[in-house]
């Protein structure tokens, strides 16, 4: 069967002006707006909170009307209120995994076999921290693991005091 006669749309890719400001708080996705897919990571979500049956509905219908139907989500359940093992949304079936993979990434199949892998940025990170790792997640030529973005853009804790002291 050539290619021409597969019965499937070409994934869209989401327009740099996609990319708007970063409330504290909100729920955010960035993907990569390139066709390489060479970086790490093919995106970053910043959920408001750990309840993934508020959270995850909204993400997959972002991503559903992007790149087509999502079939499994492959989450950390240590990361998450109460993970069910499916969730409906949309009228479609999106299984739920629970995988090593850290709760600083959720894996995302699209049809069979094709992932899409983001950074999760905490819901208590400041919206100038998230704005940081969220860019540099969706780099065409990001190499860092999601977990060393996380902590390269975490702010060192203030420690006033022991400056203060003479």
């Amino acid at each position: 069967m050539a290619d021409s006669d597969i019965p499937h749309t070409p994934p869209l890719l989401l327009p740099d002006a996609i990319h708007h400001a970063i409330q504290p708080g909100a729920a955010v996705l960035r993907l990569e707006t390139t066709r390489s897919r060479e970086g790490l990571l093919d995106g970053a979500w910043w959920p408001r909170t750990r309840d993934i049956t508020t959270e995850l509905p909204a993400l997959i219908s972002v991503l559903t009307g992007h790149l087509g139907p999502i079939t499994r989500v492959g989450v950390d359940a240590s990361a998450w209120n109460d993970l069910p093992a499916r969730l409906v949304i949309g009228g479609q079936v999106v299984h739920l995994d629970s995988d090593p993979v850290g709760d600083d990434t959720v894996l995302i199949t699209r049809g069979h076999n094709d992932h899409f892998a983001l950074l999760v940025v905490p819901p208590d990170t400041t919206a100038d921290a998230a704005r940081e790792a969220m860019a540099r997640a969706v780099r065409a030529d990001n190499i860092t693991q999601a977990a060393q973005i996380l902590i390269a853009t975490t702010p060192e804790p203030e420690d006033g005091a022991a400056d203060t002291e003479g």
